[in-house]
């Protein structure tokens, strides 16, 4: 078993507008830090495998996948916000196939743990439309893989970026074998993720939002990992842990007023980590979402990276330089009404 994989999204630069945020030196700077740190060349990387109609099927529909073909044929957008060009078409696939790839290498046993730099990233993309600069949800793609076609039974994916990832759950929704958890700075770009979006259906409870205000730091982070996400997770009991991991909530960020540190993020994903070695014999992959300081890029990632790797980091860009807000703690108090903790 190799204890790390990477997926890495070769031929992405294709995927690019002028001064878009969502560029491609987002993934170029974690690479560059990667090597810098001697862990590029030290693990494999996994190529994409491809997806079959019928499965992007189970998750998109049809008619967005002709639209999504056909725009990226003629390039422009598909919104005012997210572009796609004539190589989009390809990437997302890849993307989306390299994204599976990890997630199976690391639920088969073949490694322990996974990172798959996904670009174009995914947590937007619904059933039937794509958005927030998302082509294919890649990492709802992964999760309905292992599922439908791997044996898996409960899933956990956690989202930890700026935005809520409207796309994961609006597909999940309605999904018993799937718990989506999310914490995201509200009010913010999509609109969706408050608290008594709880589920439906099968799906009822396995569906869980922690909105944070403008100003929320580590504090915040760590305290809504501790009291919810983390006993919410071993309640449910799931086999393995998909995360979608963006850096756009550090406090640099030039899209978001959250103010996560690389170091919060590293202790969170440590203590994710940890439980999945208590719940999911260790096995935990990692999607590449949003983020958009290139200097964070590298840092948090390296952090990411260093607590998948149960190895000790050095967080070099530090706290943020603003006072954290304790607004959040009247969420965290609905929040256990909610969820009965």
């Amino acid at each position: 078993m190799d204890e790390f994989v990477w997926f890495y999204p070769q031929g992405h630069e294709a995927h690019q507008a002028r001064g878009h945020p969502e560029r491609p030196e987002r993934v170029e700077v974690i690479r560059t830090a990667m090597e810098q740190a001697g862990l590029w060349d030290k693990y494999p990387k996994i190529a994409p495998v491809t997806i079959p109609e019928h499965v992007l099927q189970r998750i998109h529909s049809p008619a967005y996948l002709n639209l999504l073909e056909m725009a990226c044929r003629r390039g422009g957008h598909l919104d005012a916000d997210t572009y796609v060009t004539a190589s989009s078409w390809n990437l997302a696939h890849q993307a989306a196939g390299g994204g599976v790839a990890v997630a199976q290498a690391v639920w088969h046993g073949k490694a322990r743990r996974g990172f798959a730099l996904t670009r174009p990233p995914g947590h937007h993309a619904c059933h039937g439309q794509g958005m927030g600069f998302c082509l294919l949800n890649n990492i709802a793609l992964a999760a309905d893989t292992l599922i439908q076609d791997a044996g898996a039974r409960r899933l956990a994916i956690i989202d930890l970026d700026l935005h809520h990832g409207n796309g994961t759950q609006d597909i999940f929704w309605q999904r018993g074998d799937v718990f989506y958890l999310s914490t995201h700075q509200s009010p913010l770009f999509p609109g969706t993720g408050y608290l008594d979006e709880t589920g439906a259906g099968e799906g009822r409870g396995c569906n869980a939002n922690f909105p944070l205000p403008s100003g929320s730091g580590d504090q915040a982070l760590l305290s809504i990992l501790d009291d919810f996400i983390l006993p919410l997770l071993a309640r449910f009991q799931p086999e393995m842990l998909l995360i979608s991991y963006g850096f756009d909530p550090h406090w640099s960020d030039p899209l978001g007023h959250l103010l996560w540190s690389a170091e919060g993020i590293y202790n969170c994903i440590k203590r994710l980590g940890q439980l999945a070695d208590t719940h999911c014999q260790g096995k935990v992959a990692v999607f590449l979402e949003g983020g958009y300081n290139l200097d964070a890029a590298s840092v948090c990632t390296l952090g990411v990276t260093a607590a998948l790797l149960d190895q000790p980091f050095t967080d070099l860009m530090g706290k943020a330089p603003y006072a954290e807000t304790q607004a959040w703690r009247h969420m965290a108090a609905q929040a256990r009404t909610i969820w009965g903790l």
